[in-house]
């Protein structure tokens, strides 16, 4: 230590949100060089390795085979694809001193794609699995978290090609295994969810989330039954549908200064004309909210939505990205509501709305407000809201979007029982794309019959500088970090306390010599002038799992050897010390 650079700071850095970021920072691990984007110091670089071996190690066992592409890139085979378009602002964008259209690779399949195409023709060609651990670029508006969500980042990606669903289901199996395995070895807990596919398009996907409150994925799982998912993938059990006959007429009633759905229930339940016939108080729930939004489209052009949802409910943001994606979600603001007079600030309802009425704006439910439920909601007139509105009776909407807010308790979609909700971190991501990029870029293989058939393919990430920093988020304490032995750049942290003259300086580095002569990894704390106090603390900040204090002791012959993960102390005899943490 007398020589690694490494610099560790007393304060926090003052962007830093979560522990991760703020340790690593502190620790010397990495540095801030710019919005989104970090450099690696030695001790981070030595685990960031650490992390990339194991998965390199649990690909390479799988069978799969490991190249490498650049990240500056043609814009045509993303054209051909449409995502040039579809990426909107996350792209980074750039013209070369020819003026040609070039982008820094958020991920690679086109490339892939056009690999395999010009090297493969036949089915005998296939299965194949090829993967790269390569820098992507995504121009994040609000990059954060340190490692977590940055616009520079280190990711493995794999893609299998098969020439049918049923290799796909193969090869996307032996990926969820792997992945099973490489998460273990990095000691990160992990769930597996269902997930969207977003911009990536496929037919199926699931996350491998690391749960922690600090995460920016919000999932449920069955209180009995092993359902789970993103609450952007979670999908409703509607309710059954009414039969009309004997629901009251729907009517209109004065209901001034009710924008809000609280007030609007306060009003309901307080006024004899609009109480309920069965003598229960109206809830929330039984109010239709409907929220009109812009999409703004990847070419720049936007079209306003109209989303209905029950009152007791809001409209999740990232469930209704998740469902328009690619496009993305802007309020419609004052201009908005003035170039639509039909649409009532506060009062809307499903009269002004769908494409055949007065505003022609597209109307989607919430799966639950289904044929013969009957609700309150907006006349479409300031001060006015409509009772006993029923759906399918007296309004259709345009289609169904799952928009609303997920709560605790919710039904299970498959078994009905009661869901309960948790944070956590995207460690990796699977999909099975299907033929959507090969039908793109022509990736066809001749069959046992000499038919032409288009390859089925299958995507598969896994974030590399993220696991660090998950790792990290979930390896730590008050004092510092903590790192799983594996994945620690160190074996052993060496301190060697006492001046320059006195003896424990040269039976430290003594010691380094005959661990690493033994095989283990030694950071050697070898600093003059630098007091015990200090050395201690870097030594827990630095996070290696195991610590040998080098110091008072050696003149009974012994050291102090320090488990930094349950913090027991032991003294060892010197003679025994290398035996012992070899064991």
């Amino acid at each position: 230590m007398s020589t690694l650079f490494l610099r560790t700071l007393r304060e926090d850095p003052a962007d830093a949100e979560v522990a991760s970021h703020r340790l690593l920072v502190r620790a010397g691990y990495i540095r801030r060089a710019a919005p989104g984007g970090f450099t690696w110091l030695p001790l981070g670089w030595m685990v960031f390795r650490n992390v990339e071996r194991i998965v390199r190690e649990e690909m390479d066992r799988a069978g799969f085979q490991e190249v490498h592409f650049p990240a500056l890139l043609p814009r045509e085979p993303y054209e051909a694809t449409g995502r040039w378009t579809d990426y909107g602002d996350n792209l980074f964008r750039l013209k070369d001193r020819r003026g040609a259209d070039m982008l820094l690779a958020p991920t690679h399949e086109e490339m892939f794609t056009l690999l395999v195409k010009d090297l493969y023709s036949s089915y005998k060609d296939l299965p194949l699995v090829i993967y790269q651990i390569q820098t992507k670029y995504r121009d994040e508006a609000r990059p954060r978290a340190g490692l977590l969500r940055g616009r520079e980042f280190s990711m493995k990606d794999s893609y299998s090609f098969d020439i049918d669903d049923v290799g796909l289901e193969a090869s996307y199996q032996a990926h969820r295994t792997a992945y099973q395995r490489t998460f273990e070895r990095l000691g990160l807990p992990y769930v597996i969810v269902s997930a969207m596919s977003g911009a990536m398009g496929g037919s199926a996907s699931e996350e491998f989330l690391a749960p922690m409150e600090i995460g920016e994925d919000t999932y449920v799982r069955c209180t009995s039954c092993d359902y789970s998912a993103n609450t952007e993938a979670v999908q409703v059990r509607p309710p059954a549908v009414i039969p009309f006959d004997g629901l009251p007429a729907a009517h209109v009633a004065d209901t001034p200064d009710t924008p809000t759905i609280a007030t609007l229930v306060d009003l309901f339940n307080s006024r004899d004309d609009l109480r309920r016939s069965d003598g229960r108080a109206w809830t929330a729930a039984d109010t239709l909210k409907n929220l009109v939004v812009k999409l703004k489209h990847p070419d720049g052009t936007f079209t306003p939505l109209a989303i209905g949802v029950p009152g007791d409910r809001e409209v999740d943001m990232k469930r209704l990205e998740a469902q328009v994606s690619p496009a993305e979600i802007e309020p419609f603001g004052e201009a908005d509501f003035a170039a639509n007079p039909y649409l009532a600030k506060g009062y809307i309802g499903p009269g002004a709305l769908g494409e055949a009425k007065p505003a022609g704006i597209r109307f989607l439910l919430d799966p639950r407000i289904v044929d013969g439920t009957a609700w309150i909601t907006g006349a479409d007139l300031p001060g006015k809201h409509v009772m006993h509105l029923t759906a399918g009776r007296d309004f259709v909407a345009d289609g169904i979007i799952e928009a609303a807010e997920v709560h605790a308790g919710d039904p299970c979609p498959r078994c009905g029982s009661p869901l309960e909700m948790a944070r956590g971190i995207e460690i990796g991501h699977i999909f099975q794309l299907g033929r959507k990029y090969a039908e793109a870029l022509g990736l066809t293989v001749l069959d046992e019959h000499g038919k032409t058939r288009t390859v089925t393919m299958g995507s598969y990430g896994i974030g590399v500088s993220r696991a660090v920093a998950a790792v990290a988020e979930l390896n730590c304490d008050d004092k510092g970090l903590v790192w799983p032995r594996e994945v620690s750049p160190a074996d052993v942290h060496i301190v060697a306390t006492g001046k320059a003259t006195d003896p424990q300086l040269p039976a430290a580095e003594l010691l380094a010599a005959e661990c690493e002569a033994a095989g283990l990894r030694v950071l050697l704390d070898d600093r003059v002038g630098v007091s015990p106090g200090v050395k201690f603390n870097d030594a827990e900040l630095v996070g290696v799992p195991t610590i040998v204090v080098v110091g008072r002791g050696l003149v009974d012959g012994v050291v102090e050897v320090k488990d930094r993960r349950t913090g027991e102390r032991v003294d060892v005899p010197l003679a025994d010390v290398v035996a012992r943490l070899k064991g």
